[in-house]
This record gives C-alpha cells, sequence and structure tokens, in this order.
C-alpha cells in the first residue's frame, strides 16, 4: 500500500494564491512517484474556531465539520502544508485546524511550503514547526520557501514556479518518502 501524503492548503481567504502553489507542489508529488496524493483545501471544511467541547485525544467528535476533518488527517501518512504568512506568523486557519485534532496527527511527517515577501514566509515556517511538534508530528527541516509571490503568478492566478524552487521541493519529498515510511510502525502500534 502506497503512503498517503495531503498537500494542504492552509489560507482560507477569498483572493488566496495558496492553491496554485499548492496545485504546483501536487503536480511534482505525484511526479515523485512516492505516494498517493490528495489536493486538500482547508477552506473546504469551514472549521469555526475550535468549538468541540471535548479534548481532540478523545476523538469524540460532536460536529461534522470535526468529523470530516478528522477523517482527512487520520488517512493520511505525510502532509505537505502549504502556507503564506500572516503577521510574521502562521495563518490563524492553521494553527486552528492543528488544534482540531490530535491522535490523527500523532507519528506522521510534514513538509512545509511557505510563500510571501521577501523572506518567503520563513517566520510562519518556524512557528508551524513548533505546533507541529506539540501533536507528534515529525517537521523536516527541508522545506520550500517562495519569495516575492506575487511576482510569480499570472494575470489567471496561476503560479509559475522558478527552477530554482525544483530542487528544493524534490528533496523535500525525498525526505518526506523516507519518514513516512520510517514511522509507519509507530503509526500501525
Amino acid at each position: 500500500m502506497p503512503l498517503k501524503l495531503n498537500v494542504i492548503i492552509t489560507s482560507t481567504r477569498p483572493g488566496r494564491v495558496g492553491p496554485s502553489i499548492a496545485q504546483w507542489v501536487y503536480e511534482r508529488a505525484l511526479e515523485h512517484g512516492g505516494f498517493e496524493v490528495e489536493l486538500v483545501d482547508l477552506a473546504e471544511f469551514n472549521l469555526p474556531i475550535y468549538d468541540e467541547p471535548k479534548h481532540p485525544r478523545f476523538q469524540d467528535y460532536e460536529h461534522a465539520h470535526t468529523k470530516a476533518w478528522s477523517k482527512s488527517v487520520g488517512s493520511a501518512d505525510a502532509f505537505v502544508f502549504v502556507s503564506p504568512e500572516y503577521n510574521y506568523f502562521a495563518p490563524p486557519s492553521f494553527v486552528n485546524a492543528v488544534d482540531y485534532l490530535y491522535n490523527e496527527w500523532n507519528y506522521k511527517v510534514a513538509g512545509i511550503v511557505t510563500y510571501g515577501g521577501p523572506l518567503s514566509g520563513a517566520r510562519a515556517a518556524q512557528m508551524e514547526k513548533l505546533l507541529l511538534t506539540t501533536v507528534k508530528v515529525m517537521t523536516i527541516p527541508e522545506g520550500v520557501g517562495v519569495p516575492m509571490v506575487f511576482g510569480h503568478i499570472d494575470e489567471q492566478k496561476r503560479f509559475k514556479a522558478p527552477e530554482v524552487l525544483e530542487p528544493s521541493l524534490k528533496a523535500m519529498l525525498d525526505e518526506i518518502a523516507k519518514w513516512a515510511g520510517a514511522l509507519k510502525p509507530l503509526r500501525a502500534g
């Protein structure tokens, strides 16, 4: 059974460019061949600010949106989060989505693709790594940062990846495949 990779668009706001960057990641992950890949749009889950009465470790969810999110995260062995930087931090939609679950995240691996201005969303990536470790997600050092993102978006909102990013994305996918396989016995137990 192949490893399952969810490429997750973390921005939920109107006018976002995340879907076009995530499409590039999704296509390269398919070409990589190490995964069954699913493109996941966090906006489609319509998660309100955390509204479950019980702690997520119990997995006793009351709301349909939580159950759907749990199923999506639980089905994956690994993740690539495609994320903007908001106010030198991770987007609140990302933080909220991580907080909704606990067990579904455990012993999985994640890579992070960020985008933004001159620093490429690097500060958001660091905050996201910190949060993900608290739900037992192994975040790899390899990642991709897209600087000055709007210079790489055309009139139809399509992302035109600079060639220099291709080796970084491949290296990240290679590491995700290694770690997802290595962590599989922990997920089985």
